[in-house]
């Protein structure tokens, strides 16, 4: 889907006209980059978090010729994907997670009753 298919879609879901559903989107994307930017975190709970991500400066090596160069330090946008995003994605993988959590508390309480039990 690109922005236009999303304008569209907007547009269609929420019955208003498509320059109205993109100056809407502009103005969604605008708030994100600018937060971004200034190195604040937009967090949309359930869809996931936005933020400013530092890159530290390394050496790397030309593949052509060899030599070592070096990179510099970047600001990088970076998305962490929200646990209702993941779950849409891929439902398997949340399901699997699910129970493993659900596992972990009866192990963790296995753990002490079996110190007492060898005392």
């Amino acid at each position: 889907m690109n922005k236009t298919e999303l304008i569209e879609h907007l547009a269609s879901k929420h019955e208003l006209t498509k320059a109205e559903a993109g100056r809407i989107l502009e103005t969604l994307l605008d708030a994100v980059v600018s937060t971004v930017k200034k190195g604040g975190a937009v967090s949309i709970p359930g869809f996931g978090s936005f933020k400013q991500h530092a890159r530290a400066a390394r050496t790397g090596v030309n593949p052509s010729t060899g030599d070592k160069i070096k990179i510099a330090a970047a600001k990088l946008p970076k998305f962490t994907p929200g646990a209702g995003f993941k779950a849409a994605v891929d439902p398997k993988a949340a399901a699997r997670k699910a129970a493993k959590t659900a596992a972990a508390p009866a192990k963790a309480a296995a753990k002490p009753a079996a110190k007492k039990a060898k005392k």
